[in-house]
């Protein structure tokens, strides 16, 4: 074996082991919360309506502002599951939790802090399936340039959130547009540029497919299962094209799928990717496949693969959406925040993809049996990846 088919191979192994060690808990995502912020101007002034996931509202407050009576109260409202008895806990804390939030959440216009005053009582909804309480808050600020907002709640002395995004629609000074901060990024001004604003989406989107580990094993499962460059360009074709449809459908609110339910199949769409290759190797039916007709030119088995590529995209896109969050009425602007985030998670999919396929192939080419062992091996660790996640998921639901 040639010096640099070792080193291929090398460099294959660590990836994999790489990813394997990213891949420990059974949610890929991490322990993460995701707080929605909508700005409108009410009476010349903002106001925010902020949606918490309520236990992490009642156990972060009630740490934060050493009010023990809130945490037995909450966690008790919590597990008996009435939404009236919740809300009601928060408006009787309210000192302690409106206090919490203004801390970790404000707005400052001209340089100089605005004053929040909550208006009227906290209500109750859910997103996912998850109870989050609605607060609504009114700000008094100075005259100045667009209002800067800045939010770092949650990832506090409780440790168990790593991090949170906070998905902002806003329609304030005539200016209107959304946005996503989180502990890396965690400002922006409501007055910011367009490029500004997408490039937050962008990142957002590169970063998701980036610390999504699921997601990452998909696409790794694909691409080892790829005889040529055709067939892995029209997989990751199929993919996205898939997964870009339930995306925006689900962003936009006109599909919803319960989480238990999407991260379970995504989980098993990783382990049956994986075993269809190794299925392949069993039968030696990993060569170089039979040419079709038409302007694709693949085998049957190849437009097998593709639908069932598709199909699972379909689900993909569905916890993609998840990540995002965002809720709203249809307006050009959020179609064209989901779509950069879209381009974000793209790109980081074809750097990928431009990284690992050209040195399969050329391992494939030099060294057919190291190639298909290379690729049996990772195939078979991400299919075992898959399958415990999926029962992880559909235990813990």
């Amino acid at each position: 074996m040639s010096q640099r088919i070792r080193r291929t191979l090398l460099t294959l192994c660590l990836t994999v082991a790489a990813l394997a060690g990213f891949g420990g808990p059974a949610q890929a995502h991490g322990f993460t919360s995701t707080v929605y912020a909508d700005v409108v101007e009410t009476d010349g002034r903002p106001r925010t309506t902020l949606e918490l996931e309520y236990d992490l509202l009642v156990v972060s407050a009630a740490d934060a502002e050493d009010d023990d009576a809130l945490f037995r109260e909450g966690t008790a409202a919590f597990e008996n599951g009435d939404d009236r008895s919740r809300a009601r806990v928060l408006d009787d804390h309210a000192k302690a939790a409106v206090g919490y939030v203004t801390r970790r959440f404000s707005l400052t216009s001209g340089g100089r802090p605005c004053t929040a005053h909550r208006a009227g009582d906290v209500t109750m909804t859910r997103r996912e399936g998850v109870p989050y309480a609605v607060l609504v808050l009114d700000w008094t600020c100075a005259d100045g340039d667009g209002p800067m907002l800045r939010s770092t709640l949650f990832p506090d002395r409780e440790q168990y959130v790593k991090d949170t995004k906070t998905i902002v629609t806003y329609a304030v000074d005539g200016l209107s547009g959304s946005a996503a901060v989180d502990a890396a990024h965690p400002s922006f001004s409501l007055d910011q540029a367009w490029y500004e604003r997408f490039a937050e989406f962008f990142r957002l989107g590169a970063e998701h497919l980036l610390t999504g580990v699921d997601h990452i094993l998909f696409l790794l499962a694909l691409i080892v299962g790829s005889r040529t460059p055709r067939e892995v360009v029209l997989a990751a074709t199929s993919f996205t094209l898939a997964h870009s449809v339930t995306f925006l459908l689900a962003a936009l609110g006109l599909v919803d799928v319960p989480a238990d339910v999407v991260e379970p199949v995504i989980a098993a769409s990783i382990a049956v990717v994986a075993g269809w290759h190794l299925w392949r190797l069993a039968r030696r039916a990993d060569r170089r496949p039979t040419l079709g007709r038409g302007h694709f030119r693949i085998d049957r088995a190849g437009w097998t693969r593709l639908a069932v590529v598709f199909c699972f995209g379909l689900v993909h896109g569905l916890g993609f959406a998840g990540a995002l969050g965002i809720d709203a009425a249809w307006s050009w602007t959020l179609l064209w925040s989901l779509a950069v985030f879209n381009l974000g998670i793209e790109a980081v999919q074809l750097v990928l993809i431009g990284l690992t396929f050209p040195a399969l192939a050329m391992l494939r080419h030099r060294a057919p049996r190291a190639g298909r062992l290379v690729t049996g091996l990772v195939a078979a660790g991400v299919a075992v990846m898959g399958l415990i996640w999926c029962v992880q998921r559909i235990t813990e639901t």
